[in-house]
C-alpha cells in the first residue's frame, strides 16, 4: 500500500487519545513509507496527522473542495494541494490516488466518505480495503448499526465483513494488506427478497 486516505475530522474532540492516534498513525505511514491523501487541512485530527508526517519529511496530499480553501482551514505545508471544484470531486480524487481507505474519529464528513468507500466496495467499483482504527472504542455505536442492517435483512454479511477494524495501527494495516474483496455476480442480488 502506497498511499492510503484518511478520514477523520476537522475537530479534535473531547478525549486527547483521539489525537494522540493520529500521532501514531502519521509515525506508522512515514516508518513504512505510505503516502496520506486526506482532506487537505490543518484543524483538527486532520491536521494532526499531516503535520506529524509533514515533520517526517513523508508524502502528505490534500484534496479540498475550492469552497473549503480558506486560509483558516487549507494547510499550506503540505507536499501537495489538489483543489476541486465539487465535494463529490474530491471523492473521486481521493478514490484515484489511494489503494485503500482508514476511517479515524470524526463527524458527518468522515462517515460520508467511509461509507461512500464501502459503497463502492459493495458494488465491486472498487476492490480497495476500508479499515477503521476504533479509538477508544470510538465507532462501536456505528458497526452495532451495520450489524442490525445485516439482521433485519438490509446488508448482506459479506458487504459487513468489508469494512476491518482495529484498536492498533499495525494490526489493522496487516488485514488491509491481506484484504480479499468479495466476489460479486453480474446481477445485484438483494438481501431479503
Amino acid at each position: 500500500m502506497k498511499r492510503i486516505a484518511v478520514f477523520c475530522g476537522s475537530s479534535k474532540g473531547f478525549n486527547q487519545e483521539y489525537a494522540q492516534a493520529a500521532v501514531k498513525l502519521g509515525d506508522y505511514f512515514s516508518k513504512q513509507g505510505i503516502g496520506l491523501v486526506y482532506g487537505g487541512g490543518k484543524i483538527g485530527i486532520m491536521g494532526i496527522i499531516a503535520d506529524t508526517m509533514i515533520n517526517n519529511n513523508s508524502e502528505v496530499i490534500g484534496v479540498i473542495p475550492g469552497l473549503l480553501k480558506h486560509e483558516e482551514v487549507a494547510h499550506t505545508k503540505i507536499s501537495q494541494m489538489i483543489t476541486t471544484k465539487k465535494m463529490s470531486k474530491r471523492k473521486v480524487k481521493i478514490s484515484k490516488l489511494v489503494d485503500g481507505y482508514i476511517a479515524l474519529p470524526g463527524g458527518f464528513g468522515t462517515l460520508d466518505e467511509i461509507f461512500e468507500a464501502l459503497t463502492l466496495g459493495q458494488l465491486g467499483i472498487e476492490n480497495k480495503a476500508i479499515g477503521i482504527l476504533n479509538t477508544n472504542n470510538f465507532f462501536h455505536h456505528a458497526l452495532l448499526q451495520l450489524d442490525h442492517m445485516v439482521k433485519e435483512g438490509f446488508l448482506k454479511q459479506e458487504n459487513r465483513d468489508m469494512i476491518m477494524v482495529s484498536e492498533s495501527i499495525e494490526d489493522l494495516i496487516h488485514k488491509m494488506k491481506s484484504y480479499k474483496a468479495p466476489v460479486l455476480s453480474k446481477v445485484v442480488n438483494t438481501v431479503a427478497s
